[in-house]
C-alpha cells in the first residue's frame, strides 16, 4: 500500500513540474514573439527590464504616463542663460557640439515618453543644449517634443545639439539614407547635428546589408557612405561612430565623410587598454564622447563612495558625480550623464564653474590602475572584439 501512494504522490509531483515547466515554455515563446513583432526587438527588451529593475511599470507593457518621476515643467518657466565659462568640442565643418550634455538611455524614466518630453524640456529651459539619443532608445518623437517646446518657448533650435545613433540591424547604404529620414520625422528636425554608428556589429542580428551578402565590414563601410552622402546634403551636420575600437576605426579610413566623434564608455575605471583607442582617435582629430561618465549602471554606487574621489569632492564643496564629470572635460572628453532630475540636470551643468589641479587629475588617472570590483570598460572592451 504504502509503494502505491508513494507511485501516486511521484505522479502528481512529475505532472506538476510538467505543467510548470509547460507554462514556463509558454510563457518565454510568448515573450519572445512578443520582442520579435517590434523593429528593434533589443530596445524593446532593456525598455522593459531597466523599469523593473528600478522597480516601475514598463510603458512599453503597461503604456506611457503610467510612471512617477520627472516633475512637470511649469507653464511659465522660460530659458534660463546658458552655463557661464561653456565648452566646446570642434568638428569638421566649423560646427561646435557642447562638452556637457544628457544621454536619453539606461534609466526607468529614459523609457516613458511623458517623462522623456519633461526631460528634455526641463534640461533645454535650464541651459543645456546638448541631448543624445539613439534609434535602440525607441523615444526620439518624445525627444522631439520637448525640443519643439523648448523653442516655441524661446530656446534658438541653432543652439540646440542632437545626437542620434543607428542601430546594425539598419546598416546598409540605402537602409541608413532610409532612417535618417524616418529620424527627421520622428524628432520633428530638419536636421540632426550627428549621427553615429551604435556598434560596430550585434553578433547574430541581420541587417539590410547582410541580407544582400555584405560582411560586417562592408556593412559598416556601406552605411558610413549613405550617412556621408545624408551629410552632403545637409540633412546631418557630421557622423561618427559608437564602441569603435582602433581596428574599427581605420576600416572607415578614407572613406565619405571624416569620423566626427567615437563615443564609448569612459570613467576613471576604465582599463587601460581603452586609452589606445583614444590616443588613436586624438591623433586623427576624432572627438570622443564618454557615455557611462559616472560610471553606468554596474558601477555608480562604488565610484560615489571611492575614497580618492570623496576626498577631492571635499576639496571643492563638490558631489562626487560632479568631479568625474568635471575630470573628463579636463581631459578633452564631451560628457552625457542621464538624468531626469532637474535638480541634477543644474548640478551638471554646474560643472563648468571649477577646475581640477593637476595633482587632482593625476589622482583620478591613476584609479584605473587600481579599479578592482569595477566593471566599467568591459562592454567597449567586447565590442572590439567583434
Amino acid at each position: 500500500m504504502s509503494t502505491s501512494k508513494g507511485k501516486d504522490k511521484k505522479g502528481v509531483t512529475g505532472r506538476l513540474w510538467f505543467r510548470v515547466v509547460a507554462l514556463v515554455g509558454l510563457v518565454i515563446s510568448i515573450s519572445i514573439g512578443w520582442l520579435l513583432s517590434h523593429e528593434i526587438p533589443i530596445g524593446v527588451l532593456f525598455a522593459t527590464i531597466i523599469p523593473i529593475m528600478g522597480k516601475k511599470l514598463p510603458p512599453s507593457i503597461f503604456g506611457h504616463g503610467r510612471m512617477n518621476g520627472t516633475p512637470k515643467v511649469p507653464h511659465d518657466l522660460m530659458p534660463r542663460p546658458r552655463p557661464e565659462r561653456e565648452m566646446f568640442l570642434d568638428l569638421p565643418g566649423g560646427f561646435r557640439m557642447p562638452q556637457n550634455g544628457l544621454g536619453m538611455c539606461c534609466r526607468a524614466t529614459a523609457y516613458d515618453d511623458i517623462l522623456v518630453y519633461r526631460t528634455v524640456l526641463w534640461y533645454l529651459l535650464q541651459g543645456g543644449r546638448h541631448i543624445d539619443g539613439a534609434h535602440l532608445y525607441l523615444n526620439h518623437q518624445a525627444i522631439g517634443k520637448g525640443i519643439a517646446e523648448a523653442v516655441r518657448r524661446g530656446v534658438p533650435r541653432s543652439e540646440i545639439f542632437v545626437t542620434t545613433k543607428i542601430f546594425p540591424t539598419h546598416f546598409g547604404f540605402e537602409s541608413s539614407k532610409g532612417m535618417i529620414d524616418t529620424y527627421l520625422k520622428q524628432l520633428g528636425l530638419d536636421y540632426i547635428d550627428l549621427v553615429l554608428l551604435h556598434f560596430p556589429s550585434i553578433p547574430l542580428a541581420s541587417s539590410p546589408c547582410k541580407k544582400g551578402g555584405s560582411d560586417e565590414t562592408e556593412c559598416r563601410r556601406e552605411t558610413w557612405t549613405g550617412l556621408s552622402e545624408m551629410r552632403e546634403n545637409g540633412y546631418v551636420r557630421n557622423i561618427g561612430v559608437s564602441n569603435f575600437s582602433v581596428r574599427h576605426l581605420m576600416e572607415l579610413e578614407g572613406i565619405g565623410a571624416p569620423i566626427a566623434n567615437n563615443q564609448i564608455a569612459f570613467n576613471p575605471f576604465v582599463p587601460d587598454e581603452i586609452m589606445e583607442t583614444i590616443s588613436y582617435c586624438k591623433t586623427k582629430n576624432i572627438t570622443v564622447t564618454a557615455h557611462s561618465p559616472l560610471g553606468g549602471i554596474a558601477d555608480k554606487d562604488k565610484a560615489m563612495l571611492h575614497r580618492v574621489l570623496n576626498g577631492i569632492s571635499s576639496n571643492h564643496d563638490k558631489k562626487v558625480s560632479q568631479i568625474m564629470l568635471r575630470w573628463a572635460m579636463q581631459l578633452g572628453f564631451a560628457v552625457i550623464p542621464g538624468t531626469g532630475n532637474p535638480n541634477h540636470m543644474v548640478e551638471n551643468l554646474g560643472i563648468y564653474g571649477f577646475e581640477l589641479e593637476k595633482n587632482e587629475m593625476d589622482a583620478i588617472d591613476g584609479l584605473k590602475y587600481n579599479a578592482e570590483g569595477f566593471s566599467s570598460g568591459q562592454t567597449t572592451s567586447f565590442i572590439g572584439s567583434l
